[in-house]
């Protein structure tokens, strides 16, 4: 049973220097359940796939395309503005990046919680503020009748992301997207945070993990998706792709995560910058930056396709491989063999 169906998605903004195309044919999907991790650089296109599928992005000036973007069948391209409505925080939850600028600076905590709750079940403004209590109690703020009454600028950071996911949680959505959700927070605040989301969320409900940080993924994700330059360039279940990926990008991102291993030596980087979406590169959109890149993959955009059982790759030295169950090294996808545990895994976890 798949809960979310997005199929050859495109996002463009138009802008007063024209069409800014900043998600170009992405296809995902999610089961009831299932978490998925979206991992790139800043600028990769993962907020807005994100914001795209409950509809938050202003149109105009974004232009949302799909050939399929299903929530539990529904066509959320053809729904109104009441059924998004609907749906938005009852069926589906959002975590924002910045809590400071997606928290009302004008009300009360309290409140923010309540109007969450009051919109989607009714119920008396008094049950709304006990549920709103127990809300606060339950991501770990030990002060609940104290935080009610405060406005967002009163809180640490930390509170302020536990409020959110209050918020976002509070009506037990099928589908909760966290875009960035341990931004700006220390390492042991972000642990707290990513904890809270996976044990608060409701048997069954599916998480949309949007992140740069490779710790994070690991931790959370049973299944990766890797953006870049607003394509899917890589997908595999997270144990898979951690122990070998398979993409140049993909390969690059975890050879430059810290360990003990390259301590007191200096980590690779990957050379350029992402590149605008309002010229997106000729052929392979990572070619410009990859040491390996051919003039083939400078000249023709690679597709998608499956290169092994359950592992996709947009790159033109990645091939089918027969049947067998990996993809071989000769043949140019990335040989890197890399030892971090992931989700489920009884070892020590990288820092989230």
């Amino acid at each position: 049973m798949t809960l979310l169906d997005i199929q050859n998605l495109h996002v463009t903004f138009a802008t007063d220097a024209g069409l800014i195309h900043a998600v170009t044919g992405v296809s995902l999907t999610l089961a009831p359940g299932e978490t998925l991790g979206l991992l790139g650089e800043s600028g990769c296109g993962k907020s807005a796939t994100a914001m795209s599928i409950p509809r938050l992005l202003p149109e105009p000036p974004a232009i949302i395309r799909a050939d399929r973007m299903a929530f539990r069948g529904k066509d959320l391209l053809l729904a109104t503005t009441r059924e998004l409505r609907q749906m938005r925080g009852r069926d589906i939850g959002v975590i924002f990046q910045d809590p400071m600028t997606s928290l009302s600076p004008l009300v009360r905590i309290a409140p923010q919680i309540e109007e969450a709750l009051l919109l989607h079940q009714p119920m008396p403004r008094r049950e709304a503020r006990r549920i709103a209590l127990e809300w606060l109690a339950r991501v770990g703020i030990d002060n609940p009748a104290q935080v009610a009454l405060a406005y967002p600028h009163q809180l640490s950071g930390g509170m302020q992301q536990r409020v959110m996911v209050a918020i976002a949680l509070a009506n037990d959505p099928a589908l909760i997207i966290a875009d960035e959700p341990t931004t700006a927070l220390d390492v042991t605040l972000q642990a707290r945070i990513l904890d809270l989301i996976g044990s608060l969320r409701k048997p069954g409900a599916a998480l949309l993990l949007i992140t740069h940080d490779v710790g994070v993924v690991a931790k959370m994700a049973a299944r990766v998706a890797v953006m870049y330059a607003g394509q899917i360039v890589e997908e595999a279940p997270a144990a898979e792709f951690f122990k070998r990926p398979l993409h140049p990008y993909s390969a690059a991102l975890l050879a430059a995560i810290p360990s003990l291993a390259t301590r007191g030596k200096p980590l690779p980087a990957i050379p350029g910058q992402v590149p605008s979406p309002a010229a997106w590169p000729t052929g392979c959109r990572f070619a410009p930056r990859c040491s390996r890149a051919t003039a083939l993959c400078h000249e023709a955009a690679p597709e998608l396709r499956e290169v092994a059982p359950e592992r996709k790759a947009r790159c033109h030295l990645c091939e089918t491989n027969g049947g067998r169950d990996s993809v071989e090294p000769g043949m140019g996808c990335s040989p890197v063999l890399l030892d971090i545990p992931t989700r489920g895994s009884t070892e020590s976890r990288p820092p989230s």
